[in-house]
């Protein structure tokens, strides 16, 4: 899902959960809010988010598994080095989608 760039990607976090059943949910700090939590207990996933650091009562998360994140995050560095990706000159969505698949295949083809 594609939203609008300066809006946070947590307001679209429980539609892309949908319809999924995962064993467990890794997200950054950014996700780390109660009803996101909520939403992925409700779907008998583990949520693998650190707390923010001004939480009160601070969750537990696997850190091992969030270590693995990293791959991910790399691939978005990655992707990122394509200028038009890290800057979104593209006004549609459609034609922003459209240049991450070209950017990724890139990546790829390396």
């Amino acid at each position: 899902m594609i939203t609008p760039g300066p809006r946070g990607d947590i307001t679209q976090a429980a539609a892309l959960l949908s319809g999924l059943r995962p064993a467990a949910v890794v997200a950054d700090r950014a996700y780390d809010a109660d009803h996101l939590r909520a939403t992925i207990a409700g779907l008998g996933a583990h949520a693998v988010i650190p707390p923010t650091a001004n939480r009160a009562s601070k969750p537990r998360y696997d850190q091992a598994l969030y270590r693995e994140r990293n791959a991910v995050e790399r691939l978005i560095g990655r992707l990122k080095r394509s200028r038009r990706v890290a800057t979104r000159y593209e006004k549609t969505g459609r034609n922003y989608g459209s240049f991450v698949h070209v950017a990724a295949l890139l990546v790829l083809l390396r």
